[in-house]
């Protein structure tokens, strides 16, 4: 399994508009185990993205995924800057299922 878990932060005001975006983007997104978009309890404008994939190159697969590209364009103007982001190796837990050797 391929996972990234990364922070987002939106333009003033904007964190609601973003997140609605991101997650209208999610469904049908092959390989995807687990697309969380939660709000940083300590940051009015950030935001956490955690994912987790049945392999990187699926995670990869979907930026070229037509949802996944117009919610780029579209959210890309609400943000302004990222932090934080870090790869992991997802091996099991709620909803993923097994680990796979």
């Amino acid at each position: 399994m391929y996972g990234l878990i990364g922070k987002m932060i939106a333009a003033d005001g904007k964190r609601d508009e973003l997140i609605a975006i991101l997650i209208r983007s999610v469904a049908d997104m092959p390989g995807c185990l687990s697309y969380i978009v939660a709000k940083d309890t300590g940051d009015p404008n950030a935001i956490w993205i955690t994912e987790a994939w049945d392999s990187k190159e699926s995670h990869d697969a979907s930026l070229s995924l037509p949802a996944v590209k117009e919610a780029i364009a579209n959210g890309r103007p609400l943000i302004v800057g990222f932090a934080n982001r870090v790869e992991t190796a997802p091996v099991g837990g709620h909803g993923l299922g097994a680990p796979k050797d």
